[in-house]
């Protein structure tokens, strides 16, 4: 047989050279593991033959669409290009209608195992078009470890030195993801634990936890999660230990912990996401605490354009809020409704932190007290806590200009400012509280009773009021210059940002103040304290108008 003959051949069985860019495909029904692998006639049946693969630059893995492909895919040190990544998707067959295909997909389902999908070292891979699931079988590793074992849809790990990512997470929906078997019932002490100390379900979790290595460039798009025991997106790694992180259009909903975590990252932007009811205790397995998205340790993070709705929780349950020891994390543009523990939330040792052109409706409506909460809800809390036996330290330099915040008449809105802030803005914003508000201690530290904050680098000025009270009149900082008056908005206690366009120009128009960078402070903010739009994407020109809204 000639070498052309017995190329034509192995080609027409689907045979190829590492490299080469090769297609593997598994069909749940119809494949054989004895077979190639290499065409769709040829596919394997299982997901434990094609985690055998050695895939390289330029391959692909997929999965018949409209199938339940069981157990988990595991693989270490894949390797693409840029120009040529390894991609997982799913394969739709010939003759599958054209509505159809465009929505397919397929299903992982990773019951008994202890991730649907798990990448370690990963270097330029795609993955799209996927359905993750594990809902129960306890899948308990053999042996004894302190370290609870966990569950992911995806998890995304680093296990040796070196640099790691270039990894798109694209289209995929992440759906019940529980360690535990339905009927479990988690203890009333385990919610107040700081993030839970039993085995939980995870959406997508990224850890870089390994000296040496670093772990970038990583994005996760048009990805629906919802229905986890505890968080459904979670970057985890020492500071600067994951880098360029973007997260984009994604929605997550239902999550038994926070929506979105970030721990340890450096530049990310998280834009265009909707999570709603972070949080959530309908099932018995799920944490039932979390805010809408967190950070925690990073830096140079950009939060706009979310929204952030119903998250729930005896503690922590804020729409957006920065935990403490990050810098330069700018949140804007982002709708916040009805979450229990606030709207506007900065801890301790955070430099140079905003919360500008945000849009807040009935935002901490949660009582100390009731139901098991052990955190009052606030719709602004500058806290200084950093650790249950450090002493209270900052937040530095906090920007807080430019929102509408909205609470309804049956509403208290509660707010908390810790004598350890050093350095406050708190300009050209709406205040409109239609119920009573109130000044309360900070939940945290016993040094965060109400005090005096100790900071003279405050400005407190030009914030528009509903009526005189609105801003409570025991609060150790009062505005300097308050401005009262109702903006008429087109639809009061609505869930759109449209609903707060300000029908009265003469209470807004033109009245806000052009912003510098507080006395001592030489950064201000990393990307500007001007901006050039309001939340509605509409242009600033000249002064700036009071509130999240700027008029024509």
């Amino acid at each position: 047989m000639s070498l052309r003959v017995l190329i034509a051949w192995l080609v027409f069985l689907g045979v190829t050279w590492p490299g080469t860019g090769a297609t593997y495909y598994v069909d749940a029904l119809r494949g054989d593991d004895r077979s190639v692998g290499t065409r769709p006639d040829q596919a394997w049946r299982s997901l434990a033959r094609a985690s055998q693969l050695k895939l390289a630059a330029g391959d692909t893995l997929l999965l018949f669409a409209g199938q339940t492909h069981p157990g988990s895919l595991t693989f270490h040190d894949l390797a693409g290009t840029a120009e040529a990544p390894i991609t997982f998707g799913c394969h739709v067959p010939e003759g599958t209608p054209l509505e159809e295909a465009g929505t397919a997909r397929a299903l992982i389902d990773a019951q008994h195992h202890p991730h649907a999908l798990h990448l370690d070292n990963p270097r330029h891979v795609l993955v799209r078009d996927l359905i993750l699931q594990a809902n129960g079988g306890n899948p308990r590793p053999p042996g004894r470890s302190t370290t609870p074992p966990m569950r992911c849809g995806v998890r995304v790990t680093t296990s040796q030195p070196g640099d790691y990512g270039d990894l798109t997470l694209q289209n995929l929906w992440v759906r019940d993801i529980y360690y535990e078997n339905p009927g479990f019932r988690r203890s009333a002490a385990e919610v107040r634990s700081a993030n839970g100390t039993q085995s939980y379900g995870w959406g997508i979790r990224f850890f870089n936890e390994t000296p040496g290595a670093r772990l970038h460039d990583l994005t996760v798009r048009d990805c629906l999660i919802e229905n986890t025991e505890h968080t459904g997106l979670k970057f985890t790694a020492p500071p600067d230990g994951i880098q360029r992180v973007h997260v984009v259009d994604n929605e997550v909903r239902r999550t038994g912990g926070p929506g979105i975590q970030l721990s340890g990252v450096t530049n990310g932007r998280f834009s265009g996401n909707r999570v709603d009811r972070p949080g959530h205790a309908a099932d018995s397995r799920q944490w039932g605490r979390g805010s809408g998205l967190w950070t925690w340790s990073s830096r140079d993070i950009l939060i706009e354009h979310n929204r952030f709705t119903h998250a729930n929780g005896p503690g922590d349950s804020a729409g957006c809020h920065i935990d403490f020891n990050c810098r330069n994390v700018v949140v804007q543009y982002n709708f916040s409704a009805g979450n229990a523990g606030g709207f506007c939330e900065i801890l301790g040792n955070n430099h140079n932190c905003a919360y500008r052109y945000n849009i807040s409706v009935d935002d901490g409506h949660r009582r100390k007290g009731e139901r098991g909460a052990f955190q009052e809800g606030k719709i602004l809390w500058l806290s200084g806590y950093t650790g249950e036996a450090r002493p209270p330290r900052g937040p530095f330099n906090s920007y807080i200009y430019n929102n509408t915040i909205y609470t309804s008449a049956s509403h208290l809105a509660q707010i908390a400012l810790a004598p350890s802030s050093d350095g406050i803005l708190i300009a050209n914003n709406i205040f409109h509280l239609r119920g009573p508000s109130r000044t309360v201690g900070g939940d945290q530290n016993r040094a965060e009773a109400i005090a005096t904050v100790r900071s003279d680098r405050i400005l407190f000025a030009n914030n528009l009021y509903l009526q005189a009270g609105n801003w409570p009149t025991e609060s150790t900082i009062q505005d300097a210059n308050p401005l009262y008056g109702d903006p008429v908005f087109i639809r009061p206690g609505g869930r759109e940002p449209a609903d707060y366009v300000p029908q009265d120009p003469l209470c807004v128009k033109d009245l806000g103040l052009t912003l510098a960078p507080l006395r001592g402070d030489t950064v201000g903010l990393a990307v500007g304290l001007a901006v050039t739009h309001d939340i509605l994407g509409q242009p600033i020109v000249g002064t700036p108008d009071l509130g999240a809204i700027e008029l024509p």
